[in-house]
């Protein structure tokens, strides 16, 4: 078996640790009668599945997702992801009602993962849906990290930050898959329900930095300076929250198997996060390391971000692994894959990409300088296409050197 789809294989195998049949449910002090079951994410349907394999009773539900997936007895609604819509809008309005009806002896459990801050949206009036969509997507192509673009989209929120869990007093339990570095609870899906230490000041500070204020409509600029939006800075102490799942967990059974098949393995680290041309570079580095008696198999995890510039098709994964097969040359036989443990990286139907060192062609700076990684990879027959994964942990990178 070649190098690439040893390389795939293991990518494969730290989905499937994360998959949520895979995972452990606490349900202690849950299980004992009827709940209220809803959830939000690209997980949902399989974290609902495997709560039900395990005897919970639903009396409600309301779970949103991403795409349809049939759950025996649970309602399912489908919304949009990565810019919202009115889906989203429909979804977070159930969501509050639901929350606020809910009585102080009643039991609630929200299934939480990846996906959640886009497909679960109602924004604080006078802040209009389109005007909220044009904001993300600013904020995607400026290079903003995942937390950056939370920060600012939790105070312009009626769901985010902890608003939604401020509308409830009865007794609820969070399962969480983490998508985001540091598996920050304040970042995981915006927290819907757990709460904000960032301030209104720090979201005004993002969309400076990325030189977004004066770009964006009045009415965001209004709500984000008003003090009376401010979220919510202390947890509902009736609401408790679980990481069942993170990046950590998928590289682990990634080095795991990577040892079974006879390489040297080592995890370098699961907060790998920054501009794809800084971090091709610091992952190119482990190339130059010597090799001794067996290959070695570096692993990273985390998630990058891209400056887009040009009018290209692709993603970060596709678009980092083009930067470090220009950065591994002359440092021996190398091989690297970059993929989103959701099975989707940018536009496209790619999870990812993965190259050796005689992938790279005259024309590869042509595609970096349009943003049009997803051609090249295409053209060159180095894409990775998994479909939709059912879980989300971030993106898991691996350099082999023989």
């Amino acid at each position: 078996m070649s190098h690439k789809k040893r390389a795939i294989a293991l990518f494969q195998s730290g989905v499937e640790a994360v998959q949520p049949e895979n995972l452990h449910y606490d349900l202690e002090g849950f299980a004992e009668k009827e709940i209220t079951l809803l959830g939000s994410g690209k997980a949902v349907a399989g974290m609902a599945k495997a709560l039900l394999a395990q005897g919970v009773k639903v009396k409600k539900s309301f779970l949103v997702s991403h795409v349809y997936e049939t759950v025996p007895g649970v309602e399912m609604f489908v919304s949009s992801h990565p810019v919202p819509s009115s889906q989203s809008v429909e979804a977070a309005e159930k969501l509050m009602k639901i929350m606020a009806e809910l009585k102080a002896e009643e039991q609630f459990v929200y299934l939480l993962s990846g996906g959640s801050s886009a497909l679960v949206e109602k924004p604080i009036a006078p802040v209009t849906l389109e005007e909220m969509r044009v904001l993300t997507t600013m904020l995607l192509q400026s290079g903003a990290s995942i937390g950056e673009l939370n920060t600012v989209r939790k105070h312009l929120s009626m769901i985010k930050g902890g608003r939604l869990g401020a509308m409830t007093k009865a007794k609820g339990k969070v399962f969480v898959i983490s998508d985001v570095i540091g598996d920050d609870l304040e970042a995981i899906g915006s927290a819907p329900l757990y709460c904000d230490s960032s301030s209104s000041e720090d979201a005004k500070e993002v969309l400076v930095q990325y030189g977004l204020w004066g770009r964006v409509a009045e009415s965001v600029r209004n709500v984000i300076t008003s003090s009376l939006h401010e979220t919510p800075k202390m947890p509902n102490p009736a609401i408790v929250h679980e990481v069942v799942a993170s990046n950590r967990r998928a590289l682990e059974a990634v080095a795991r198997e990577a040892q079974r098949m006879g390489y040297e393995a080592e995890i370098v680290t699961d907060r790998m996060q920054g501009d794809v041309r800084e971090v091709a570079g610091k992952i190119a580095r482990y190339a130059e390391l010597p090799v001794k008696e067996k290959p070695r198999c570096f692993i990273f995890g985390g998630e990058t971000t891209v400056e887009v510039k040009g009018n290209g098709k692709g993603g970060r994964n596709q678009e980092l692994a083009l930067w470090v097969l220009k950065a591994i040359q002359e440092k021996g036989i190398c091989t690297f894959l970059s993929a989103g443990t959701d099975g989707k990286d940018g536009v496209g139907d790619a999870a990812g990409a993965v190259v050796e060192s005689g992938d790279l062609h005259e024309d590869v700076d042509y595609y970096l300088q349009n943003n049009d990684s997803y051609r090249y990879h295409q053209k060159y027959g180095t894409l990775i296409r998994t479909g939709a994964s059912g879980t989300n942990v971030m993106d898991i990178m691996i350099l082999i050197k023989e």
